[in-house]
């Protein structure tokens, strides 16, 4: 998966030996700590900090043979350090290491993806100020509305991208929490004073109450944080998916030189990056779905969630750093077709305006009921294509004649008239 999705800076958090480098940090600061503590000499500080280090290749070979990572890690440290290697890791459990790691890795992994939101947002937002009037039809239930703009689209993306980053930043500060509490969390051979100065010096907070290891709930908010943010580019690579149907065709995916679409047809061009985006999607929803069943554990700790997240927490980092770079992309080069959005408003002859004209009648005294009789009757015709298109019947309809003159019934079809208050909604997200 990381060599496939990942760019550089994803890949690096996850790789085996940035994980044993940032176990080493992690010990170093609680020897620090135990240090001003007064609890190792200052000159065994200062050779373990001098000397410590580790080869993985020695750790997997110590590890083939004890089947213990954090033991094959440590082994290997010793091995630098000499006879003063007695100090570290004295009165921790292997959690201590491991937790207060995953929670560094994983602020970085988030820091990374938050930066790959505000390049999403910040594309997302020039594209619709691009846009703001490029008048398009509206879609409920997938049948043609009332008109908008696709800016106004983009924006209704802008908003929620906004929200996404929100959420990023508590479940960021959600799993920025380590613990060196021991065995189950009671502190039976570590002072509390250890893990705090050492917490800090990593830039963490102490868990308030952990067991021997930081509570998983923490965790499934952060790969369900990773889902929904990812859930939210299904989302928008489906509006693409759409909008790039060739009885549609209002915008379409960069399509670059010498890039084919099939094998078989060579007229085909195809939104495969926003496919991959939504087929991705679904193993980010399926990952959070185990981060879930994670945080039932059998007493103070077991193990049934170490394997999960060993999967999980890279993959679902790695994919959403692919994706959100894979959709800034789509975004940046999209191809927008503002004439045939022109001609599918007018599809049926504005059926799309049926709202004015029974407003209209209204206004006029007509009942509500009545009025939409008369509207109603006339975009079905329109629709079934059995006469005319709705703009002509409404003209050639004696009864709506009564009541509107042409020059009204023309003002109903009016786009403008429909987004009046785009500026206002473009205003609220300071736009």
């Amino acid at each position: 998966m990381i060599d496939r999705y990942s760019r550089p800076e994803m890949a690096l958090i996850w790789s085996e030996e940035n994980k044993l480098k940032t176990w080493l940090q992690v010990e170093l600061a609680v020897c620090q700590a135990q240090c001003q503590l007064g609890l190792i000499p200052q000159a065994a500080f200062e050779n373990i900090k001098k000397k410590s280090a580790f080869d993985l290749n020695r750790v997997k070979e110590i590890e083939a043979e004890v089947k213990h990572d954090v033991i094959a890690f440590l082994t290997s440290v010793a091995e630098h350090v000499g006879e003063d290697a007695r100090f570290i890791h004295a009165g921790m459990t292997s959690s201590d290491v491991l937790d207060t790691a995953l929670a560094l890795q994983l602020r970085s992994a988030g820091e990374l993806l938050t930066r790959d939101l505000e390049i999403l947002h910040d594309t997302i937002l020039a594209r619709a100020k691009e846009h703001k009037h490029t008048i398009q039809v509206g879609r409920s239930h997938g049948i043609h509305a009332e008109p908008i703009t696709f800016g106004f689209k983009l924006a209704v993306w802008l908003a929620e991208i906004e929200r996404q980053k929100e959420r990023l930043k508590q479940a960021i500060e959600t799993i920025s929490v380590g613990k060196v509490s021991g065995p189950v969390g009671t502190y039976s051979n570590i002072s509390p004073k250890v893990e705090e100065i050492a917490l800090a010096l990593l830039g963490l907070t102490p868990d308030p109450v952990s067991t021997q290891i930081v509570q998983r709930d923490r965790h499934a908010q952060f790969v369900w944080t990773v889902a929904i943010i990812g859930t939210s580019l299904d989302k928008f690579a489906t509006e693409i998916r759409h909008l790039q149907r060739t009885d549609v065709l209002e915008v379409e995916e960069p399509f670059t030189k010498g890039q084919k679409g099939s094998s078989a047809m060579p007229h085909k061009r195809n939104p495969i990056g926003c496919e991959n985006i939504s087929g991705l999607a679904r193993i980010l929803r399926g990952n959070a779905s185990a981060a879930l069943e994670n945080i039932p554990l059998w007493h103070e700790r077991d193990i049934s969630h170490s394997s999960v997240e060993r999967v999980i927490l890279p993959d679902s980092t790695i994919l959403l750093d692919f994706m959100l770079t894979r959709f800034h992309g789509i975004i940046k080069d999209l191809v927008i077709y503002p004439e045939n959005m022109r001609r599918n408003l007018d599809i049926f002859g504005g059926v799309i305006f049926s709202q004015a004209v029974l407003l209209k009648l209204v206004e006029k005294g007509l009942s509500r009921e009545a009025a939409y009789r008369i509207v109603q009757n006339n975009a079905m015709r329109a629709w079934n294509s059995e006469e005319g298109s709705f703009r002509e019947n409404l003209l050639s309809d004696q009864e709506l004649r009564a009541q509107l003159s042409a020059e009204e019934v023309d003002a109903c079809f009016d786009p403008d008239t429909y987004l009046k208050n785009i500026d206002c909604v473009f205003e609220r997200l300071g736009i």
